[in-house]
């Protein structure tokens, strides 16, 4: 193939935009060093990825997936629920220990006598006074 043009891709990702995207998210790739699974025939990154895309040597989902997870700035975790079965077994005892188990520990802070505040205070040493000011 000698030239790659939308037309070839377009069965592949039929969204023109949604192409442009992959195409540019797989030619980053290749800029950062990955990989790629066809010939570089001397060919730039994007024609590369675009090659790639019409070969099907990569999956259009797995790169939209793997372009979601590149933008995304914070990413759940799929924690499990807890089992309905086993809060009504125990009348819901579980979900209080687990909420126990979760909560903060209670924050202590240093103790200071009112004589010995005063005798930190007494201490400073008030700043000089210039004229520049």
């Amino acid at each position: 193939m000698a030239r790659v043009t939308v037309e070839d891709c377009i069965d592949k990702v039929e969204n023109r935009f949604e192409l442009v995207l992959l195409a540019s998210h797989r030619a980053r790739l290749i800029s950062q060093g990955s990989s790629i699974t066809i010939d570089r025939d001397n060919d730039k990154n994007p024609v590369v990825a675009l090659r790639e895309i019409a070969d099907e040597t990569l999956s259009p989902d797995d790169l939209k997936e793997d372009l979601i997870h590149s933008l995304q700035k914070h990413v759940e975790v799929d924690e499990p629920e807890p089992d309905p079965a086993n809060l009504l077994a125990t009348g819901g005892a579980s979900a209080s220990s687990e909420e126990e188990e979760d909560a903060p520990e209670a924050v202590t802070f240093d103790q200071m006598s009112e004589e010995e505040l005063l005798a930190g205070i007494e201490g400073l040493v008030p700043p000089e006074k210039s004229d520049d000011y």
